[in-house]
């Protein structure tokens, strides 16, 4: 398989608090790689870093071929993101939201636009949707409405940012169900931050856990063998959901 995002000896500290240090790992194309571990770890940090929003303190990062922090236009093209609350713009409607990027950043007409919209709602499960309001729909639609805004551009690497944070396990499970079945049918790479235990060993081809104590990574691999096999104490009471 082919690396499509490298991560590289990545550090982050604010002043004299260190975040993390010395991460370093690569996603494979066509993969669900999730970031993992408890609060305050700095799950949400790494995914600003990946995305262009925080520079690291340390390291580097490329996506696609491209240097995060010297060639941030073209990573942005090559991205699609869904924020941790949706982020949908309240005062437009769901198709509205999805053709804001292709309003931005291509010379598509109108038309075409709203068709590729409906399209895209339609592949989360949301094509009679497509004219309400964020406030008219539930928080599993929400977070569906953000994927499909994420896909407008067709990228070739997604970005969740705790998909399942909120939800209920049914709703859950059926956004599990929709991230593996965008993964095939589009061929698209994931890159999923969250600690729903439940969701990563549904999704996940590959994981890394980072820890606050330990201010990096403590874990990398399938989650199911981390489950089972391995030998670091954190690593063991966060998949068998045990108290350190």
């Amino acid at each position: 398989m082919t690396s499509i995002i490298q991560v590289d000896d990545v550090a982050q500290s604010f002043g004299d608090r260190v975040i993390f240090k010395n991460v370093s790992f690569s996603v494979e194309e066509r993969e669900v790689f999730v970031i993992l571990g408890g609060s305050g770890c700095g799950k949400s940090t790494l995914l600003k870093q990946m995305i262009g929003l925080l520079p690291p303190t340390a390291g580097r990062i490329n996506i696609c071929g491209n240097d995060v922090a010297t060639e941030t236009e073209a990573v942005r093209r090559n991205i699609g993101v869904m924020f941790q609350s949706g982020a949908l713009f309240g005062s437009m409607n769901l198709l509205d939201n999805v053709t804001l990027a292709m309003a931005v950043f291509t010379d598509l007409p109108a038309s075409a636009r709203n068709e590729i919209a409906r399209m895209k709602l339609a592949m989360v499960g949301l094509a009679d949707a497509a004219f309400r309001l964020p406030a008219e729909i539930s928080g599993g639609m929400a977070k569906r409405a953000a994927i499909a805004r994420a896909l407008a551009l067709d990228p070739p690497v997604l970005f969740l940012d705790e998909p399942s944070a909120g939800l209920d396990p049914i709703t859950s499970a059926g956004l599990d169900e929709l991230i593996l079945e965008l993964r095939d049918t589009l061929g698209a790479t994931f890159v999923v931050v969250t600690h729903e235990l439940q969701s990563i060993l549904a999704i996940s081809d590959r994981c890394v856990m980072l820890d606050r104590e330990a201010q990096g990574m403590i874990a990398m691999g399938k989650p199911q063998d981390l489950q089972a096999h391995s030998d670091v104490k954190m690593v063991q009471a966060f998949f068998n959901r045990e108290s350190v």
